[in-house]
């Protein structure tokens, strides 16, 4: 049975409007999705703006629509200040207010978001506490996994999933949350109880225009939080520190913080480091590998810490840890080579699993990665840039092209490689490409197959999705060899 709600009661604190407080049988802001008596939200996109579809939806049945000006609808126009920000509201009203049942718990930045809120999650469960996440890579409610499109969903998706967290008695949800997701107001009026802010670098410029605005952007989600926990290794950290008003605290792997790691160790199977807070400091040892990993780690531990749960019990359950798939997830080969698999897609990121992974190294650290179509593409030679620095060679190849050319791409990668001596392979298909990189790898050797990791896809021209697991086409090089 379709959800009934009187208007009047959807609209409570929100909108008002002259209309008879009618039942309303849906709420919506797609133009093919709206029936009789459903409210539809006028929203401008990038290439469509919903107001020019006002008096349509009203003639295919809408009770209301919503509107940021005067229409001329008469009484059947709700007019609001912002219409993204009111869907967001009315979202939740539909659902009775989910997030005010939550204790929400938001990361934001660009790198290393996955991985901090599968770490919480993982030591909240194992904790007993019940835990939904909100993720890249997929949605839980508890140990149910639900597939998703979105880092953060879109407003209606959001608030029916926190609803069915809700629902499913779980305390708390962990929640990446996307730049695009705070600009567009996805998450609707959204309390977080802790927020993490992990770093910043090029990312998504196709769309914020410039770092000043991505950073602004993050910077919303701190508008709406009780407690902050920040990366004072990031200079774009040190400046938010500075400018949030909300209670706060500091975390590090290079200098003294409120928490902060010392005597980092890696290896190829794992990593230790002291962990130190509070005056005291205590060993950890985890199976995940990688600098940037201790960093997210050392997050994950504030943020446990301040949901109340004791250090030994969070080192214990760290200790056991596997890590995420397609963050510097091993591949096993079963040859005297290692094949990385990791999602590194911006030039930050590549420059933390190769500075990373080149520590243990024994003998040539080979780097496959391509760049995104459709996207930002300066950052498409500084990945070059970024992959010469630490690798002692490099396959280039694709990515998602999308509606580009892959070749273009390609060229426009090359061009961060002219005042460099690294060798280099070309090899335009993907597949061709990893196949290549694992004949031409030799004992000791690292491959890191960059850009990918958890995604199983590939996106070409006109949106089609094929599947591509890099894991699969690994084995399948693997035979080749034989």
């Amino acid at each position: 049975m379709e959800k009934i709600m009187k208007l009047y009661r959807l609209l409570e604190g929100i909108a008002e409007t002259d209309l008879s407080d009618i039942e309303i049988s849906k709420i919506t802001d797609n133009t093919k999705t709206v029936e009789k008596d459903c409210i539809f939200v006028c929203i401008k996109g990038g290439s469509f703006d919903g107001h020019d579809a006002a008096s349509e939806m009203l003639e295919n049945g809408a009770a209301a629509v919503a509107v940021e000006r005067d229409m001329g609808l008469g009484e059947r126009q709700i007019i609001v200040p912002d219409t993204r920000e009111f869907y967001g509201q009315l979202c939740s009203a539909w659902f009775d207010h989910p997030e005010r049942k939550l204790n929400i718990i938001g990361v934001t930045g660009t790198n290393g978001k996955t991985t901090i809120t599968n770490v919480i999650k993982n030591i909240l469960m194992n904790c007993g506490i019940k835990t939904g996440l909100i993720g890249t890579i997929r949605n839980e409610i508890g140990d149910e996994v639900i597939h998703t499109e979105n880092t953060t969903p879109m407003a209606f998706e959001y608030m029916k999933l926190l609803d069915r967290m809700v629902k499913s008695e779980c305390r708390y949800v962990v929640m990446e949350i996307s730049s695009f997701g705070l600009v567009q107001k996805r998450i609707g009026p959204t309390h977080f109880n802790i927020g993490v802010f992990t770093n910043l670098t090029q990312d998504h410029l196709d769309y914020h225009k410039t770092m000043e605005n991505y950073y602004q952007a993050k910077k919303m989600m701190f508008d709406s939080c009780d407690y902050a926990i920040i990366n004072t290794d990031d200079e774009y950290g040190k400046r938010l520190l500075c400018e949030i008003n909300c209670q706060k605290s500091s975390y590090s792997i290079t200098s003294e913080a409120d928490y902060y790691a010392d005597a980092v160790k890696i290896k190829s199977t794992g990593t230790s480091f002291w962990h130190c807070s509070d005056g005291k400091s205590q060993l950890v040892n985890m199976k995940m590998t990688g600098t940037f990993n201790v960093s997210n780690v050392t997050a994950a531990i504030a943020v446990c810490r301040r949901v109340g749960i004791p250090l030994d019990r969070i080192i214990s359950i760290i200790s056991e840890y596997g890590g995420v798939k397609g963050r510097c997830e091993i591949i096993p080969t079963g040859r005297d080579f290692t094949v990385i698999c990791d999602y590194a897609h911006t030039p930050d990121a590549v420059e933390n699993i190769l500075k990373s992974v080149k520590e243990y190294t024994e003998g040539r650290l080979i780097c496959l990665f391509g760049c995104g179509g459709n996207r930002d593409a300066k950052k498409r030679p500084l990945m070059a840039k970024a992959a010469s620095a630490y690798a002692d060679h490099l396959v280039i190849t694709s990515d998602n092209p999308r509606d580009e050319i892959p070749e273009s791409i390609i060229d426009d990668i090359l061009s961060g490689l002219t005042d460099t001596e690294i060798s280099f392979d070309v090899v335009v298909d993907r597949t061709e490409a990893i196949h290549h990189s694992l004949k031409i790898a030799q004992k000791g050797d690292i491959i890191v197959l960059a850009g990918k990791g958890h995604e199983d896809y590939q996106v070409l021209p006109g949106n089609e999705h094929i599947h591509f697991d890099e894991r699969e086409i690994v084995s399948e090089g693997l035979k080749l060899l034989d």
